[in-house]
């Protein structure tokens, strides 16, 4: 029964992106016939951009219940994966899907070794690398290869920390003592710290231990340089800047995910999947609309769509892109705000 409940709750997410990529689809439909040169641009506002969405939420910190920042980095996961499916399906070449499917294998080799439990963050680190290079070659942006890999590194520490705590009381107690003012230590010494080393590193997780070393320089380096050289927002040529498809993109962000995402309300009314604890109505609204951020991925995939056929095009979509996301970010940061329980002060 518990695996069963496990596997309801975790199914939620995946129902909520399968909405949240549909609907924006249809909404585009309304506005950009298929089959037309407009037309080719359904996939843009499928997919959700996972740094900057929980860039918002972030500002709300505390605040925030962690089933929601789960929900959130869940559904937008399975909506860049639909992204990547859609590009590898409809944009890709047939070499550009070859280096694809060798990404792939790479993927299925990292999760077998992380179900071996090998916990070499080497062996991540250059599969990593030769996985973002592949991902460079076929096309597809290199970032959504991080989103995959880290799905692949182990989140279950070697050892746990009762064990771990026990391990390290009974190697201090029997530390070999040595003159306080010595500097130069035995080779026994040596042994019984490099146990306590080898100890604390498998107490930690390869997943946390990477997390954890690139925290800083992805928020204050990394994600900076991402946003504005990434991006790649560029507008050039003679046009009208604002057509049907500035529309079709603006509306598929904004309303078609806050339809597409909030639309799970029928799942869990219909008993097939639990409501989240620490999630309602309100909070799934405001993180409903955050779906709305599309950014690199949206403009990624307006370049795929129009930038060898139609620059005037582009530069709608590109537009299109960024008026829906800077909407849906504010109204949903808002609705957030406003909704999520406020913290007591001491």
């Amino acid at each position: 029964m518990g695996e069963l409940s496990s596997f309801r709750k975790a199914i939620l997410p995946f129902i909520t992106a399968c909405g949240g990529m549909l609907f924006p689809v249809l909404i585009y439909m309304l506005f950009c016939k298929p089959g037309t040169l407009e037309g080719s641009g359904l996939a843009i506002p499928m997919a959700t951009d996972i740094a900057f969405s929980l860039g918002v939420l972030s500002l709300l910190g505390k605040r925030v219940p962690l089933s929601l920042k789960i929900f959130l980095t869940a559904f937008a996961v399975v909506d860049d994966i639909g992204g990547i499916l859609v590009i590898a399906i409809f944009y890709s070449s047939h070499l550009e899907i070859v280096y694809l499917l060798i990404a792939a294998l790479i993927f299925l080799l990292l999760w077998i070794a992380g179900r071996m439990r090998i916990h070499s963050k080497m062996l991540y680190f250059f599969a990593g690398i030769t996985i973002w290079y592949l991902f460079l070659q076929s096309g597809i942006h290199s970032t959504i290869s991080g989103v995959l890999l880290a799905f692949t590194i182990p989140a279950r520490p070697k050892l746990f920390v009762g064990r771990y705590v026990e391990r390290i009381r009974r190697l201090i107690n029997g530390f070999p003592s040595m003159d306080s003012k010595s500097i130069v230590l035995t080779n026994h010494q040596i042994s019984e710290l490099k146990r306590i080393e080898t100890a604390s590193d498998r107490v930690i997780s390869p997943l946390q231990t990477i997390e954890d070393s690139l925290h800083n320089l992805v928020n204050f380096i990394i994600l900076p340089l991402f946003a504005f050289a990434n991006a790649g927002v560029v507008f050039s040529g003679d046009g009208e800047l604002i057509g049907s498809v500035t529309i079709a993109v603006a509306a598929g962000l904004l309303l078609g995910k806050f339809i597409g995402i909030f639309f799970t309300w029928l799942s869990v009314k219909s008993r097939l999947v639990p409501m989240p604890e620490g999630m309602n109505w309100k909070n799934v609204a405001g993180v409903s609309l955050l779906g709305g951020i599309g950014f690199t991925v949206s403009l990624f995939v307006a370049n795929l769509s129009f930038g060898n056929t139609s620059p005037v095009l582009l530069n709608q979509a590109k537009l299109g892109v960024l008026g829906g996301t800077v909407i849906a970010g504010a109204i949903g940061f808002i609705v957030l705000y406003m909704v999520l329980p406020r913290l007591k002060n001491k």
